[in-house]
């Protein structure tokens, strides 16, 4: 099948620019800047005028949970991969704490298999570590796993590796990128006592940036860089969320650096003054912190110590959110309405559209070093969307596809509306319709 994209404003690479592309099979066979397209490229493709659109890689999440195997009732593969490709994203890396937790190869294994089966999204898995199983982690395969995922900090799941042995032994001897959930689990249980007290078990939400604190993030963030640091280790801290933290991070290109960070959507828009309205469904671990936190985190996020910007997409039912805060899990959906995000933050004057491409598409392909994906090239494959920047829009039930049914979003005017995604060439979603075929891949690495 040949497509050509016609009359677009490709953003790419730093530049916006009029232009047309060419998909081919899979893959991007030819892109066009402004000049005329010969009948030899015409014959025999589907013609999309996407005159007025802005043509973009696809989104690339590096942190997921999808809730499959073991707790479907919240989300499966399927229907938050769709959710995926509804709002841009076109490949995810998932997260090992399901049910049985994928902490074997051939339990990793396994869930790539599912993938395979109902993925609209391309996709890959990471390997989580436990204090047991380090055998099974150093046998991970780097070239088609996205990397060896530690919780460094109990969270939904509870897979805390505090054994101070292994830990060392996973950073001293994988050669895989490691990516760390970092909050101090000593600091959590004090502060926890010290609210439990005051308010026995109904602890207000809006403690709960003082009981998993700055201070929390801080001492296990610096650990995990300490340890990278000593054993020249390959390391990427999730959902960093404190100014705090900004002291371990350098600027740069991320292809050239050996320790990165990224920042989640929730954590950019939202602040502790939030609490009072949304309550629960802003509840996250790390925890949304200060204004002062958010702002931190943009001027780092535009200085490139920075690197990547994500979901940790995490669904819960309405129920299980609806409970205290001790009863209340952390996490909620965003996969779907993360790229739209940012770019009404561009509209805002926060940040460049190109810097939103950067740091959603292009900065993950080069931190994963992801084959051929994350940009608009000739040979690459053709994961490309269509954004409208004149469709506004509004979330609500009624378009929202996460199996749980909610979005800390509802009711959010957006400015920008994603009109199509290409997932290896195939259109998967078209104005409001996710196709029922299967398009997803295994990402592969070039490690």
């Amino acid at each position: 099948m040949k497509t050509l994209i016609k009359n677009a404003r490709i953003i790419n690479e730093g530049q916006i620019f009029s232009g047309a592309v060419l998909i081919d099979g899979e893959l991007i066979a030819k892109i066009f800047r402004g000049e005329t397209i010969s009948d030899e490229f015409l014959w025999g493709a589907t013609v999309i005028d996407a005159k007025g659109k802005y043509l973009i890689p696809g989104a690339i999440d590096d942190q997921v949970h999808f809730r499959e195997p073991g707790l479907t009732h919240k989300g499966e593969i399927a229907t938050e991969s769709k959710a995926a490709v509804a709002g841009g994203v076109t490949s995810y890396m998932e997260m090992p704490n399901t049910n049985p937790q994928a902490v074997t190869q051939e339990i990793l294994e396994q869930k790539y298999q599912r993938a395979a089966e109902v993925s609209a999204a391309n996709y890959s898995f990471y390997m989580g570590a436990t204090n047991d199983n380090l055998d099974e982690v150093l046998k991970t395969n780097g070239s088609d796993v996205c990397g060896i995922k530690i919780f460094m900090g109990s969270s939904t799941g509870n897979m805390l590796v505090d054994n101070e042995t292994v830990l060392s032994e996973i950073f001293k001897n994988t050669k895989l990128l490691v990516a760390t959930h970092c909050e101090d689990e000593p600091t959590i249980i004090k502060n926890t006592a010290i609210y439990r007290e005051k308010y026995g078990d109904f602890v207000p939400i809006s403690a709960h940036p003082k009981i998993r604190s700055a201070e929390a993030c801080f001492k296990s963030s610096s650990k995990a860089v300490d340890l990278a640091t000593k054993f020249g280790t390959r390391l990427h801290v999730l959902h960093i969320s404190t100014a705090d933290e900004m002291k371990l991070f350098t600027s740069g290109p991320v292809a050239q650096k050996h320790i990165t960070a990224e920042v989640c959507v929730h954590h950019l828009w939202f602040d502790e003054n939030d609490y009072i309205y949304y309550g629960n469904f802003i509840k996250w671990n790390p925890a949304i912190k200060s204004a002062a936190d958010k702002a931190a985190l943009w001027d780092a996020l535009l200085a490139d110590k920075i690197d990547v910007v994500a979901t940790d997409h995490a669904p819960h039912t309405l129920q299980e959110k609806d409970h205290s805060y001790f009863k209340a899990p952390s996490g909620g959906p965003l996969v779907q309405h993360a790229l739209v995000a940012m770019l009404e933050m561009s509209k805002k004057g926060l940040i460049s559209v190109e810097k939103v491409i950067e740091k959603m598409c292009h900065a993950p392909a080069d931190l994963f070093r992801i084959e051929r994906r994350g940009y608009i090239r000739e040979g690459y494959y053709a994961d490309l969307v269509l954004v409208d920047p004149a469709q506004s829009w509004k979330v609500s039930p009624k378009n929202i596809l996460y199996k749980c049914g909610w979005s800390p979003f509802d009711g959010i005017e957006f400015s920008y509306q994603v009109t199509h995604t290409f997932v290896n060439g195939a259109l998967v979603y078209d104005k409001g319709v996710v196709t029922s075929a299967i398009h997803g891949k295994r990402l592969k690495f070039n490690r």
